[in-house]
């Protein structure tokens, strides 16, 4: 439980962060972002974990929820300019 709770608070940062760094214009807004970012940091903490790179109750870093959060951003602005 606690562990969801901090990748929460990571993917927050993350998503703020992430919303400078990806490419293109967001197809939304800041809340977005933040959602996206927090997805991130719970992809990541799921792939290390996946990877055997985290054990059970570790989440993932601040900078692998960075980059799950730019990734993801990214792929959204990507779909999301289709229209």
């Amino acid at each position: 439980m606690f562990s969801l709770i901090g990748s929460i608070i990571i993917g927050f940062f993350a998503g703020l962060i992430a919303g400078w760094l990806a490419p293109g214009r967001a197809p939304s807004g800041c809340l977005l972002t933040i959602v996206v970012g927090i997805a991130g940091a719970v992809f990541a903490t799921w792939a290390g974990r996946w990877m055997g790179l985290y054990s059970e109750g570790q989440n993932a870093g601040f900078l692998a929820s960075i980059i799950g959060a730019v990734a993801l951003l990214s792929l959204l602005r990507l779909v999301g300019n289709r229209n």
